[in-house]
């Protein structure tokens, strides 16, 4: 079958050939990799270009990549920080587009992400970033990658549930961590379950690893289960929101502070006000479903989410 390349990617082959520099010739195979056409015929030339590319990364980072590490450090905002985690082509971009309104470019040739791409998630009323990261692969693995990671608040690992290589990724990716000192992710989410098979590939995936992750099936392509990944991401922050509310008027929901579990009253009058704390008396207690109403609680108490608090000093 011809190979049938475009001019485009003459293009960037003709730029690969005239780099000087491992970042130019990096760029040009990328380029290549993502101006190819996908068929049969070119089969051979996109192991090839593979091959270059993960030598040319490879010895990029041997030449000092790993100094530039904290160039991709990505400030936190939002609630907290979840970093996306995760082999080549799990869907980990397609998962970012899906949830938030970040436009990650999404191929299926592995590596298309070089460096961190945070994008905003909302769920109910609170934000949560989620940072898709580049590939944990035997085959190549940014050296800065591991900094990246350990900076979120927590990490999620995402799989493609049909993948054939799938258990020897991820044990790879646990090996990897470990090797960091990085702790493993409580959360496996099994993306792509929207696929032909992927059900018994799924029921196979969580019952051999029941106990060591909570197994959530997705699909960023068909939008199923987005809600409960929301809703295990807030989990997996362990965090609360408060809200606060003026005696005589009605409590603002508009707007949630957001506190740590087990944190306390006197915690929570702190974050609203740093001299709330130390002169306040009591607060009373709301919440929505209308128990508790008006309840006076001492500086002690422990918030739950979904407190509404009236402080008194």
């Amino acid at each position: 079958m011809p190979a049938n390349l475009t001019p485009d990617y003459l293009d960037a082959e003709r730029q690969y050939k005239n780099a000087e520099t491992q970042a130019e010739k990096i760029a040009a195979l990328e380029r290549m990799m993502a101006t190819l056409p996908k068929h049969k015929g070119t089969e051979k030339l996109q192991a090839d270009i593979r091959k270059r590319l993960s030598q040319a990364r490879k010895e990029s980072a041997k030449k000092g990549g790993a100094r530039a590490a904290p160039f991709y450090l990505v400030e936190k905002e939002g609630a907290g920080q979840i970093a996306l985690i995760g082999p080549p082509n799990s869907g980990k971009s397609s998962l970012l587009a899906a949830l938030t309104n970040a436009r990650p470019e999404v191929a299926d040739y592995p590596f298309t992400t070089r460096v961190p791409l945070p994008g905003m998630m909302a769920y109910q009323d609170v934000q949560i970033q989620l940072i898709d990261l580049p590939p944990v692969s035997a085959e190549f693995m940014e050296p800065w990658l591991p900094q990246a990671i350990r900076q979120a608040a927590r990490g999620v690992l995402v799989v493609d549930v049909n993948d054939p290589a799938l258990i020897e990724n991820i044990e790879f990716i646990e090996g990897a961590l470990d090797r960091s000192r990085i702790a493993r992710p409580a959360l496996l989410v099994a993306n792509k379950i929207d696929l032909a098979g992927a059900g018994p590939n799924f029921a196979a995936l969580e019952d051999l690893y029941r106990g060591r992750y909570e197994c959530l099936p997705v699909s960023a392509a068909a939008s199923r289960n987005l809600d409960s990944f929301a809703r295990a991401a807030f989990d997996l922050l362990g965090i609360v929101r408060m809200y606060t509310k003026a005696p005589g008027k009605k409590a603002d929901l508009t707007a949630p502070y957001i506190l740590r579990r087990g944190q306390t009253v006197a915690d929570a009058a702190r974050l609203v006000h740093k001299d709330f704390a130390e002169h306040l008396k009591f607060a009373r207690l709301f919440r929505r479903g209308g128990d508790h109403e008006g309840l006076m609680v001492e500086r002690t108490h422990v918030v739950e989410d979904g407190d509404i608090l009236e402080f008194h000093i």
